[in-house]
């Protein structure tokens, strides 16, 4: 079964620069992860910031298009996996494993599976 782990944090924790040495450490982090999670990796990657976010927006049958996450929070998505895993409870495993700022979480959610 496939999972997508859909990766929470606060993004000012990295500071305004994309060269910043607590981003640069995480995304090496990342990419540690992704190359031990080995062929239960189907795909994933980090997310821009929440400052380059477009929402489509539909309320009453209206679409409008939207500057920013379609939420405020202080946590944003930041990226995520797509992983194969025989159940939730070995998903959930590889979720413990994800690489987090101090504060943060990993919602795990199952792909619905599509025909053909």
């Amino acid at each position: 079964m496939y999972y997508a782990l859909l990766i929470y944090e606060d993004e000012a924790a990295y500071g305004e620069e994309r060269d910043s040495p607590l981003l640069q450490a995480m995304i090496a982090r990342h990419e540690a992860f992704a190359r031990d999670l080995g062929a239960a990796r189907v795909g994933g990657a980090g997310l821009t910031g929440v400052a380059s976010a477009t929402t489509v927006r539909t309320t009453g049958g209206i679409k409008t298009v939207h500057d920013g996450p379609f939420a405020e929070t202080k946590e944003q998505l930041g990226g995520f996996y797509l992983i194969e895993a025989p159940d939730l409870e070995a998903a959930l495993a590889i979720a413990r494993q994800v690489p987090l700022a101090a504060n943060g979480a990993v919602e795990v959610r199952p792909l619905i599976e599509m025909p053909g």
